[in-house]
């Protein structure tokens, strides 16, 4: 399926492209896209951002927690 829509998106983009080379293609309305094309790529990026600050904060107490559990299994040998 994503397959399908990048090639759906790429189809698209041909589309005006070739319609900005015949003059058929509003510079404003080109620039509105950009901008909220951009807000929505901000947007996925903090959350990425946020989401992998999370799990780096869980696999550090994990490494945490084994370490502590490792010191018990050595200690008991």
């Amino acid at each position: 399926m994503v397959e399908f829509m990048k090639k759906a998106m790429d189809w698209v983009l041909e589309k005006e492209a070739d319609a900005a080379k015949n003059c058929h293609a509003s510079p404003e309305e080109i620039e509105k896209q950009i901008k909220s094309l951009e807000e929505k790529r901000e947007k996925l990026r903090k959350k990425f951002q946020d989401e992998d600050a999370e799990f780096g904060h869980i696999l550090d107490k994990l490494h945490f927690i084994k370490a502590e559990s490792l010191k018990c299994h050595s200690d008991k040998s």
